[in-house]
C-alpha cells in the first residue's frame, strides 16, 4: 500500500533551549517530502567553549533534504531568529522571505562582518501572501520588541498551522504593529490544526505590562535625574530607543548612541523612516561639551558583553564618553540567563564610581517581548488549535506552556525537543522519527563540529596549560645538546618553591637516560616516555596534568 502524505514539524534548534530557532515544516510521503525553513538562528558560547564566536543550529539533515527545501521565511531580526542565515545560507541557496527591516539588518550585518557574498531577500510583510510548493502562506503582525515582527499562516492540503514566531499582545506599543486580534480571529474561524507557539513567558502569571508604561517610567527617570543618564537596552529594540529619544527631548536633553550595534539598528530604522520627528542625534566627540543634566546616553552592553559600550564605561575607558559620582545608569532590560556574574560585575564597577543603578526591579523600566500565561490563552481563544506545539523555551518553559494548554482545554499537545519529527497529520500528532541534530560551532572564519574546531583541546589548554619539549639525539642516542622544555600557562615553581622549568627538564633527563641506549632507536616509544615522564612529574608537584607535546629528533 503506498504511504499517504503527511504534514509534519521538525525543529533543528528553540525546542528544548532558548535560542537558535530553526523549524522545518515538511509535506508528503516519507522519503520524498518538500519543506520550507522558518527562522535560522544563533545562539551565543558561555565560558565552557573558548574561543567559539556563535553556536549554530546543525543543518546536516538538510545536505540530504537540499533540492527538496523550497524557501527560508524569517519571522523577524533578533540573532536567535537571523542570526545563522549569513553563514548557513551559501550551502543551501533557496530564496529567503523577510520584512524591509530584516532585509535592512542582514545587509548591514553582511557588511559589518564583511563576510561573503549575497543573500538575495524576496520582501514579505504583515499582510502578504507567497506559495511555495504545497506550503501557502501568509504573515500576520504581530507586536515584539523589534520592528515588523510576524506570525505565520501556513495552509497545506492538511489542514492550516499557526507559526507564531516571538510575540505579544500590547495594546499601547511604542512601535507597532499591534498584535492583530482580527486576523487571528478570521484564520481561527476558518479552522487550525496546530498552533506552533512561543514559551518563553509560559512560566509568569497575568498579562505583560505595555511599552507606553515603560516609556512613562523611563520618562519620569530621565526628568528627575540630576547628572547625566544612561540607559543600556537590546539594540534592536527601535521601539525603546524612540521612547527614550522622545523622553530625553521633552526633558531638554541630548542624545547619544554608543555602540556600533546600535548605530547599525538605527540607521536601517531611519532608513525605513521609523525614527522620524526626532532630532538628530549627538556625535561622540560633542559629549564633553554638554552639561550633566542636558544628555542622554543610549548605549549596548546590557548583558555584560566585555567589549560594549557599557563595560568600557564602568572600567572607564571611553575615550570621549565618561561618567561620574552622582550619574544615573538604567538597565532597561532582563538579564538573559547565564549572563548574571558578567552584568554584576559591570554594575559593581559602576557603582564604585559613585553612578546610581536603576533595573527593573526597582522601577518598570523594561518589559519582555514575549507572551505571558494570560496572554498565550487568548492566543488559544482565537484561533482555537486542535493541537498546540511549545517550542521556543526551555525544559521548564515547554513543561509549563504543555500544562497550560492542557489546562485551556486544549484537546492534544505533543511533547515535542529539537530533532524529533512531528507529524500533525494525519491522525494524532505523534512524533514519528528523530533527525540528525545538534551544534556546530563559528570559531575566527571558520564553522564545524567541537571536536573540528579543536574546542576540548582548548578547553584541557585553558585549565592545565601546555609544554613542549624538544630532544636531539646524536647517532649513538645519546643527548646532542641540552633538551628545551618550554611551559606555558603552568605555574613559574613546583611545590617545593623549585623552578617548574628546571622541575620538568629532570623529568625530561630522567626519562631518556632510564631507557637503554639500544632501546632508544625506537623514537616513538621514547617520545611517549618523555610525554608521560612531563605529565606525571606536573601532576605529583601541581596536581593538574598539562598538554604536553613532544618532538624526538635523531641527527
Amino acid at each position: 500500500m503506498a504511504q499517504e502524505e503527511e504534514l509534519v514539524f521538525l525543529p533543528l534548534g528553540g525546542v528544548g533551549e532558548i535560542g537558535m530557532n530553526l523549524g522545518l515544516y515538511g509535506y508528503g510521503r516519507p522519503g520524498n517530502r518538500q519543506w520550507i525553513m522558518v527562522d535560522c538562528g544563533v545562539t551565543f558560547p558561555g565560558p565552557e567553549l573558548p574561543g567559539v564566536e556563535l553556536v549554530l543550529p546543525d543543518i546536516a539533515f538538510l545536505a540530504e533534504e537540499r533540492r527538496n527545501l523550497k524557501a527560508i521565511i524569517i519571522t523577524h531580526a533578533h540573532e536567535d531568529h537571523y542570526g545563522a542565515l549569513n553563514d548557513l545560507w551559501p550551502g543551501l541557496n533557496v530564496p529567503v522571505y523577510a520584512s524591509p527591516f530584516t532585509a535592512g539588518m542582514l545587509e548591514a550585518k553582511r557588511d559589518f562582518e564583511k563576510s561573503r557574498g549575497e543573500i538575495p531577500i524576496t520582501i514579505f510583510k504583515q499582510g502578504d501572501r507567497i506559495n511555495v510548493g504545497p506550503f501557502s502562506i501568509e504573515a500576520i503582525g504581530v507586536n515584539h520588541s523589534i520592528p515588523e515582527p510576524m506570525s505565520l499562516v501556513i495552509r497545506t492540503p492538511l489542514g492550516t498551522v499557526v507559526h507564531t514566531g516571538d510575540w505579544k499582545i500590547d495594546l499601547e506599543p511604542s512601535l507597532g504593529p499591534i498584535t492583530n486580534e482580527a486576523r487571528f480571529r478570521q484564520v481561527g474561524e476558518e479552522g487550525v490544526l496546530a498552533l506552533v507557539c512561543d514559551s518563553t513567558n509560559a512560566l509568569r502569571d497575568g498579562v505583560s505590562p505595555s511599552e507606553q508604561q515603560v516609556s512613562e517610567s523611563l520618562a519620569k527617570i530621565i526628568g528627575n535625574a540630576e547628572g547625566r543618564v544612561g540607559i543600556t537596552t537590546f539594540s534592536s529594540n527601535v521601539g525603546r530607543i524612540r521612547s527614550v529619544a522622545e523622553a530625553a527631548e521633552a526633558a531638554g536633553r541630548e542624545v547619544l548612541l554608543l555602540g556600533s550595534s546600535m548605530k547599525r539598528v538605527v540607521d536601517v530604522a531611519r532608513d525605513l523612516g521609523l525614527m522620524e520627528g526626532l532630532k538628530p542625534f549627538l556625535a561622540e566627540d560633542e559629549f564633553g561639551y554638554i552639561p550633566r543634566d542636558k544628555v542622554v546616553v543610549i548605549l549596548t552592553g546590557s548583558q555584560g558583553e566585555p567589549r560594549a559600550a557599557l563595560a568600557k564605561i564602568a572600567r572607564d575607558e571611553m575615550r570621549n564618553v565618561a561618567f561620574s559620582a552622582g550619574d544615573t545608569i538604567v538597565f532597561s532590560s532582563r538579564t538573559i540567563p547565564g549572563n548574571e556574574k558578567a552584568i554584576n560585575d559591570i554594575k559593581n564597577g559602576l557603582i564604585e564610581q559613585g553612578i546610581h543603578i536603576i533595573t527593573d526591579s526597582e522601577a518598570l523600566v523594561h518589559v519582555s517581548g514575549h507572551p505571558r500565561r494570560n496572554e498565550l490563552q487568548q492566543m488559544y481563544q482565537w484561533v482555537k488549535p486542535q493541537v498546540v506545539v511549545p517550542v521556543h523555551g526551555e525544559a521548564a518553559h515547554l513543561t509549563a506552556h504543555a500544562e497550560l494548554a492542557l489546562h485551556s482545554g486544549i484537546p492534544s499537545v505533543p511533547r515535542l525537543r529539537n530533532g524529533k519529527i512531528l507529524r500533525l497529520a494525519p491522525g494524532p500528532a505523534e512524533v514519528i522519527d528523530e533527525a540528525p541534530h545538534g551544534r556546530i560551532y563559528k570559531d575566527g572564519t571558520l564553522i564545524g563540529d567541537f571536536d573540528e574546531m579543536g574546542i576540548g583541546e582548548r578547553r584541557k589548554l585553558s585549565f592545565a596549560g601546555h609544554v613542549s619539549v624538544n630532544v636531539v639525539l646524536d647517532n649513538r642516542y645519546d643527548f646532542l645538546g641540552d633538551p628545551v622544555v618550554v611551559p606555558i600557562g603552568l605555574p613559574e615553581f613546583d611545590d617545593e618553591g623549585e623552578d617548574m622549568n628546571d622541575t620538568l627538564y629532570d623529568a625530561v633527563l630522567g626519562a631518556v637516560e632510564s631507557i637503554p641506549r639500544a632501546k632508544r632507536k625506537d623514537l616513538a616509544m621514547l617520545q611517549e616516555a618523555v610525554r608521560r615522564a612531563v605529565r606525571s612529574t606536573a601532576n605529583q608537584v601541581w596536581g593538574k596534568k598539562p598538554v604536553v607535546t613532544v618532538f624526538v629528533t635523531k641527527v
